[in-house]
């Protein structure tokens, strides 16, 4: 049976990670997909970017660590029929340290998506910016890694420190996780380091780079602070089309036709 967890992950923060972990998956939903975006951010920036306010943060995926099996009733439903989120607040920040002294500290965020899993096409953990035990339990839940790079130098040495993590998580924690995809963000056409950083990474990851790559656009930026994703924020900008294109493509990668 195919897994459809995947953590959305990055070191490193401001590479639009968040953006496109909600664009993603609400572009997913708004194509028919049963989505589960996990915000495993204690800054809860993708429950604000849903538009959720801090009543409805206050309970959700920190609740769910501790009580994995009432998991399904801390899941919310979003403006999008087909897309819910389990939440987040500044609790989950309390969680890195109560979890430290626990047995099997990094399984706590498996044992709750264990019950809700089946409920869905796909779940996203958006996870927070490094490589501490919260994202460690979202690399222990998941099947599938999805890493947002933006088109810079320095993300290309971000990125062979976290190539190296997933081996060690996957030699000692979690043998199933895989590498699914890289995707680019802030992209500018106009740049050479930004197209050099682009055939540098395909030239070493080849059919891992997804071939959609999300442009730098002012309406991606700017949807946060309306509560809203690009694609329901300004339906017809670049960013938005991106988002759409990027969700088409990664269907056809994981749901190859099948004859009738």
């Amino acid at each position: 049976m195919f897994d459809g967890t995947f953590a959305i992950v990055n070191q490193k923060g401001g590479v639009g990670k968040t953006t496109t972990a909600l664009n993603l998956a609400t572009s997913l939903a708004t194509l028919g997909k049963k989505v589960l975006l996990v915000d495993f951010d204690p800054q809860g920036n993708a429950s604000t970017g849903l538009g959720l306010t801090a009543l409805q943060k206050k309970t959700g995926v920190y609740d769910s660590l501790f009580h994995p099996a009432k998991t399904s009733l801390y899941c919310q439903q979003t403006a999008f029929p087909s897309l819910h989120i389990l939440p987040s607040s500044q609790d989950l920040s309390g969680a890195e340290v109560e979890l430290v002294s626990v047995k099997k500290r990094h399984c706590y965020l498996a044992s709750a998506l264990f019950h809700v899993k089946h409920h869905y096409d796909y779940i996203f953990i958006d996870c927070p910016p490094s490589l501490g035990l919260l994202t460690l339990n979202a690399l222990g839940a998941s099947k599938h890694v999805l890493v947002p790079l933006q088109c810079e130098f320095y993300a290309l040495e971000g990125l062979s420190h976290l190539l190296d993590t997933l081996k060690m998580v996957k030699k000692n924690l979690n043998p199933a996780i895989e590498l699914h995809g890289i995707v680019f963000t802030m992209y500018d056409q106009r740049s050479a380091l930004n197209r050099q950083v682009v055939e540098d990474v395909k030239k070493h990851l080849g059919s891992k780079v997804y071939s959609v790559v999300v442009p730098r656009n002012i309406k991606v930026a700017e949807s946060p602070s309306f509560g809203q994703p690009v694609i329901v924020y300004a339906f017809h900008s670049k960013g938005a089309q991106a988002y759409l294109a990027l969700a088409k493509e990664f269907m056809e990668k994981n749901e190859p036709t099948h004859p009738q």
